[in-house]
């Protein structure tokens, strides 16, 4: 059986640039510019090693709105933090909405979730052992 591992996330956006430097203030995401091989100029984020490509979606597209929870398909992505209490202060005093706040799901474990850009819900993960 071939070995799968992560390579990357890819988040659509009207506003790449908006949404990347969302990212950037919010998480420290790196904002990777790049051209893609069509020519097309890319903005992609590194959050600590996970890759996310953000990518242009024509502002007349008729987008739907985001599914009711819960729904089927992507959820959401998560991201391991130290300290989700602090993570939660910081990311509050920066202007962050949390959809779930921080509350411990079993002993040892912390989450939270946050509404980002385009209805992309991030959870926050504690985990202690």
């Amino acid at each position: 059986m071939p070995t799968y591992s992560y390579d990357h996330i890819h988040l659509r956006t009207r506003d790449p640039r908006g949404t990347a430097e969302w990212y950037a203030k919010m998480f420290g995401a790196k904002v990777v510019e790049s051209v893609q091989s069509d020519g097309q100029p890319r903005i992609d984020l590194d959050i600590n090693g996970l890759t996310v490509f953000i990518a242009q979606v024509p502002r007349d597209a008729d987008m739907a709105e985001a599914p009711a929870d819960p729904h089927l398909g992507l959820d959401h992505f998560g991201l391991r933090v130290d300290d989700l209490d602090a993570a939660a202060a910081e990311l509050k005093q920066r202007g962050v909405v949390f959809t779930t706040e921080p509350r411990t799901i079993r002993p040892g474990v912390k989450i939270a979730f946050v509404q980002c850009p385009d209805n992309v819900r991030v959870e926050l993960l504690e985990r202690r052992a």
